[in-house]
């Protein structure tokens, strides 16, 4: 397991110096802004830090083996916490700041074009990092974080993602009632459509019957969605009076593209893994190879470790900074990080190419027995129950 390779200790662990390079993603803020003032090729420069820059840094400084020590108390966290907890009012100033900008005051500045390429850039980053961010938001015990987390999705307009993770994924990933699970062969441009759709289902469903189980319809205040659905207007009213109709599509836009960008990501991260049915909708646990993993050091600064998922399904409120990376002895790994990932998805053919032998060797190494692959390619496995 994991812990086999602890290399640092918590007094290093807690230090700010080890905080610091998770901290980059901030670099996105004042570049957004140069978009905005400057225009020109400017408007670029989001997608290419995003995609490109941490990319060349991953090739560059190489893999991220060390792992801090999971026992490091989270009371001397500070640092690596204070991003995450800044990040959702850098994120909401600066969108709606641009809003305002482009349609007011720097609205003879930018033209038609500049402004969509600088808003889907808005959108690479709202959806790479504040979903991220979100998704680590949510997953802890704290109210103030959880809310925050919830603001960041309510930017995006996909609040029940945080039903549909908590809810749904972490219980039936790799199995036939998990929409996230990207199946073998299955391309991004299929995987989308359903997965958009399905999950909003999925998570609705999932929060209905657990009020059910406590004897209450889904009407109920006690339902989140209720507050989702007040979030997601707000922001929405809120775009309208700042920027108007053009304010309010543009906040649109980019929530649409944060979306894709989530879900690039959540296909690439169990794609063709599927855990072992056992008979009567009865599945194995959640291991460690049933997650797509990256150890590429710079991209894990920008994503806070998302890349060492195997660990992150096995302890969901473990917190970013004390995930453990594991070995191909234990997990499968990725030739390269997630935004090069993500680029191979969008073609198809490339990503078959690339991935499609590598699930073949993962089935061989770790079901050998598995003679029919059929139900799992397909998903017509029972449902888990």
């Amino acid at each position: 397991m994991a812990d086999r390779f602890v290399e640092i200790p918590e007094q290093r662990a807690a230090q700010l110096r080890d905080a610091l390079p998770f901290w980059l993603s901030l670099l996105l803020i004042p570049v957004a802004w140069l978009g905005a003032i400057k225009g020109g090729w400017t408007v670029i420069l989001l997608p290419v830090m995003t995609w490109y820059f941490f990319s060349l840094l991953d090739a560059l400084l190489g893999l991220g083996r060390a792992n801090a020590d999971p026992e490091t108390d989270e009371a001397r966290l500070t640092w690596h916490r204070a991003i995450t907890l800044i990040w959702p009012f850098a994120q909401f100033f600066t969108l709606f700041g641009i809003i305002w900008y482009v349609t007011g005051p720097g609205d003879a500045h930018l033209g038609t074009l500049e402004t969509i390429v600088l808003f889907f850039g808005m959108g690479v980053i709202t959806g790479t990092v504040g979903i991220n961010y979100s998704h680590e938001l949510m997953h802890q015990k704290n109210n103030t974080e959880r809310w925050l987390g919830d603001i960041l999705l309510s930017m995006v307009l996909y609040s029940h993602f945080r039903s549909e993770h908590l809810r749904v994924h972490h219980l039936y990933v790799g199995t036939p009632r998990d929409p996230v699970t990207a199946r073998y062969n299955e391309g991004f441009h299929r995987f989308f459509p359903r997965v958009v759709r399905s999950s909003l289902i999925s998570a609705f469903k999932a929060e209905k019957e657990l009020l059910a189980r406590r004897g209450e319809g889904w009407t109920s205040r006690k339902n989140p969605f209720w507050r989702y659905w007040a979030l997601q207007g707000l922001m929405l009213v809120l775009a309208l009076i700042v920027g108007g109709w053009e304010g309010l599509a543009l906040f649109v836009f980019q929530a649409l593209v944060a979306i894709w960008q989530l879900e690039l990501v959540n296909y690439v991260e169990h794609y063709g893994l599927t855990r072992k049915h056992l008979g009567d909708g009865k599945y194995e646990h959640v291991k460690p190879h049933h997650s797509w993993n990256a150890a590429h050091k710079a991209t894990n600064w920008l994503l806070i470790n998302l890349q060492r998922h195997s660990d992150h399904h096995y302890k969901p409120d473990r917190r970013f900074p004390l995930l453990q990376n594991y070995t191909e002895a234990d997990a499968p790994q990725l030739p390269y990080g997630y935004p090069i990932m993500t680029m191979a998805a969008m073609v198809p053919p490339v990503w078959r190419r690339v991935m499609n032998p590598r699930v073949r060797r993962w089935r061989s190494m770790y079901y050998p027995e598995i003679i029919d692959w059929m139900p799992y390619n397909k998903a017509r496995n029972p449902l888990p129950r």
